[in-house]
C-alpha cells in the first residue's frame, strides 16, 4: 500500500502524458503513440524542475509497466494462426533478422559503440521496432536514454519506409505478394507496416495489408528466442562477476520472467482460440502501456545528450536498414517470389 501511494503521483503523471500521445499516434500513424509519448516526456522533463514525488511512479511504469505491456502483447498472438498462414515467409525473416544482428554486432565492434544500445537497435532494427526494445531493455538492464534514443532511430527509419517504400515497390516491379513480404520483413514498427501497406493498396486497388500485417507478427515470435538467449547471457556474465566478486547470484533478478508470461498469454491465446473480442481489448491495453512506458522515458531522458550522442546509433540503424531491405529483395528473387 505504501509503495502504491509512493507511485501513484508518477503514475497518474505517465497517464496524463499518454493519453495526447495514444490520439495524436491514432491521427498520425506513420509515427506512433510511443514516439509523441517519447517526445511529450522529454518536453515536459525540460519545463518540471521538481520531480521527486514524480520520480518513484515514473521508475515504476518504465520498468515494471512496460513488463506488463509485453506480456499483454502475447494475447495478440494465435501461434498456430500465425505460423499456417506466415511459413511462407519464415526464411526471409530468418535472413532478416540474422542480417541485422551480424550487421549491429560488426559496427558495435568497429565503432567502439556501447553495447546495450547496440543490442537494442539491433533487435528493434530485426523484429518489431519498440516491441521488440520494450521485451529486450529488461533483459540486458537498459537504461531510460538508451531506450529512448534506441526507439528514436527506429522511429526514423520507419517514417522513411513507410513513406519511400510503396513508390520502390512501384519501381521494382514488386508483386502485390512481394511488396507484402517486402513490407513486413523490411519495416520495423506494425504502424508503419500497415501504414505502408494502405499506400501501396491504394495505388494499386490491392489487397496486401492483411498479408503484410501477418508476416509483421511471424516476425514478432522472434522476441522468444532472442530474449531468452539475452537472458542467459546476461546470467552468464551476473554468475561469474557474482562469483569473482564474491557476491551472490540471483536468478529472479537476472532471468526475464515476464517473457515466460508473454509465451503463456500466446498458449492461452492458441489453445484456447481466443476470439477477437478478447484478444482485441488485451492488445489495445497492451499498446497502451507501452505508450505510457514511452513517457516516462521520455521524462527521464536528457534530450541534449541524446541528440549529442546520437550519430552512432542513427548511423548503425541505417546500416540495419539498408540490410535488411536488401537481404529482403534477394531473398524474394532466390525463392522465386519476385
Amino acid at each position: 500500500m505504501k509503495n502504491m501511494k509512493e507511485n501513484s503521483m508518477g503514475i497518474l503523471f505517465c497517464l496524463a502524458i499518454a493519453i495526447p500521445a495514444w490520439f495524436l499516434g491514432k491521427w498520425f500513424p506513420i509515427a506512433g503513440g510511443p514516439v509523441f509519448a517519447i517526445l511529450i516526456g522529454m518536453c515536459l522533463a525540460m519545463l518540471i524542475k521538481k520531480t521527486d514525488c514524480l520520480q518513484p511512479g515514473v521508475k515504476y511504469t518504465s520498468k515494471k509497466i512496460l513488463q506488463y505491456a509485453v506480456i499483454l502483447l502475447g494475447f495478440g498472438m494465435n501461434l498456430s494462426d500465425i505460423l499456417a498462414k506466415g511459413k511462407q515467409s519464415l526464411p526471409i525473416i530468418i535472413v532478416t533478422i540474422s542480417t541485422s544482428l551480424i550487421i549491429s554486432f560488426v559496427i558495435y565492434k568497429t565503432m567502439h559503440m556501447p553495447a546495450k544500445i547496440s543490442t537494442l537497435v539491433g533487435v528493434g532494427s530485426c523484429i518489431c521496432g519498440g516491441s521488440a526494445i520494450a521485451a529486450t531493455a529488461p533483459v540486458i538492464d537498459a537504461d531510460d536514454e538508451e531506450i529512448a534514443q534506441s526507439i528514436s532511430v527506429i522511429f526514423l527509419f520507419n517514417v522513411i519506409a513507410a513513406i519511400i517504400f510503396p513508390a520502390l515497390g512501384t519501381i521494382l516491379g514488386l508483386s502485390n505478394e512481394g511488396f507484402g513480404l517486402f513490407a513486413g520483413t523490411a519495416i520495423n514498427d506494425t504502424s508503419s507496416v500497415t501504414a505502408a501497406a494502405a499506400a501501396w493498396d491504394q495505388i494499386h486497388g490491392s489487397a496486401t495489408l492483411d498479408a503484410a500485417t501477418i508476416v509483421k507478427l511471424t516476425r514478432t515470435l522472434a522476441i522468444i528466442p532472442i530474449t531468452l538467449v539475452l537472458a542467459m547471457w546476461q546470467m552468464r556474465k551476473a554468475k561469474k562477476g557474482g562469483t569473482q566478486a564474491g557476491g551472490t547470484f540471483s536468478l529472479k533478478k537476472i532471468f526475464p520472467f515476464f517473457i515466460l508470461f508473454f509465451v503463456l498469454a500466446s498458449v492461452i491465446t492458441t489453445v484456447f482460440s481466443l476470439p477477437s473480442s478478447v484478444t482485441a481489448p488485451l492488445k489495445d491495453l497492451s499498446k497502451f502501456f507501452i505508450v505510457m512506458a514511452m513517457g516516462a522515458i521520455g521524462f527521464n531522458t536528457n534530450i541534449v545528450k541524446l541528440i549529442r550522442t546520437g550519430g552512432k546509433p542513427i548511423f548503425m540503424g541505417l546500416c540495419c536498414w539498408i540490410g535488411i531491405a536488401a537481404a529482403s529483395l534477394l531473398m524474394q528473387q532466390i525463392l522465386g517470389i519476385w
